[in-house]
């Protein structure tokens, strides 16, 4: 195995994403460091305990700090593996440990999420990236991965630097299937095509899982519309998904083990849902390019009030 231990990497979220991923560069050799909020205690006394399909590991960060103000060294990569929510301020979150030739990795659901990060950080390169997996935080320092794991990495907006490379081949080098994407806003919309229905109707299904949703013959036909919807507004967004990846995502779905989405598991547990991620800047790109999304809409004004009143204050 290559030697990777001269690379740093800052962590931002030690959630089911951040913890898998983070937990497997440490095992590459990269000096891996974490910033931790509400787990704190827990992380920085016992690590991160990962049931993982890959086998079982622990992950112990070289450093865990409650702020990046806090970590004193200057990250190669900067990984945020937060939520996509429109209360957390990436850039005003990770301003402190940014440095010139620190590389902000934004490995986060949703569509149009980078603009603000790389409007922030105009010198700083920005990798986008995207995670195929099923995986849920059960409790702090607490990790379950049941399925799946592919990891996508490209540059913002466009092509592979060395430094997406490298990543790759850490990932690569502890048995995680990785790819790097060239053109990775295609990616986002081709993941966005799975998300944009499945995490919304799980909730909206009363706690349907994959398996309960893909057996319903009605849910399955309004998975399909929404997918439609989501196929004409990345071509209008110059960022087309062909019609041929329905039938895979439906067919993915079918042989997926059964799986509580993430919005589900954020339903469950009083979290706020990643809306604006995954509904709302798709809304907003259609609306200015004049498409016509009324399932997606309906779906974003249901959820919107069902995260009103499911949130813990």
């Amino acid at each position: 195995m290559k030697n990777f231990r001269d690379v740093k990497i800052l962590l931002y979220g030690t959630g089911a994403v951040g913890s898998l991923y983070g937990g497997k560069l440490a095992e590459a050799g990269a000096s891996v460091s974490a910033v931790c909020r509400s787990d704190f205690n827990e992380v920085s006394s016992d690590g991160i305990f990962i049931k993982s399909v890959y086998g079982d590991y622990h992950f112990t960060p070289v450093s865990v700090v409650k702020a990046g103000s806090e970590y004193k060294d200057k990250p190669d990569f900067i990984i945020v593996a937060t939520k996509c929510l429109p209360e957390i301020n990436v850039a005003e979150m990770i301003k402190d440990s940014v440095h010139p030739g620190t590389s902000i990795v934004l490995l986060q659901n949703g569509i149009d999420i980078e603009p603000a990060v790389a409007g922030k950080f105009r010198e700083n390169e920005i990798i986008s990236g995207l995670a195929f997996v099923c995986a849920a935080r059960t409790g702090y320092g607490r990790i379950d991965h049941a399925d799946f794991g592919r990891v996508v990495l490209g540059t913002y907006p466009c092509g592979i630097s060395e430094k997406v490379k490298l990543l790759v081949e850490m990932f690569r080098s502890v048995r995680i299937p990785a790819e790097a994407e060239s053109d990775i806003i295609a990616a986002r919309w081709r993941k966005l095509l799975w998300n944009a229905p499945f995490n919304p109707l799980s909730v909206l299904c009363g706690g349907a899982d994959t398996s309960q949703m893909m057996n319903d013959e009605h849910v399955r036909g309004l998975a399909e519309s929404i997918m439609r919807e989501v196929v004409l507004v990345s071509a209008a967004h110059g960022h087309p998904v062909a019609e041929e990846f329905i039938l895979k995502n439906i067919e993915d779905t079918l042989k997926m083990k059964p799986y509580k989405t993430s919005m589900l598991l954020d339903y469950e547990s009083h979290r706020p849902f990643e809306i604006e991620a995954i509904l709302g800047n798709a809304i907003r790109i259609a609306e200015l390019n004049r498409i016509s999304v009324p399932h997606i809409k309906t779906i974003y004004a249901l959820l919107g009030i069902l995260n009103s009143s499911n949130v813990e204050k």
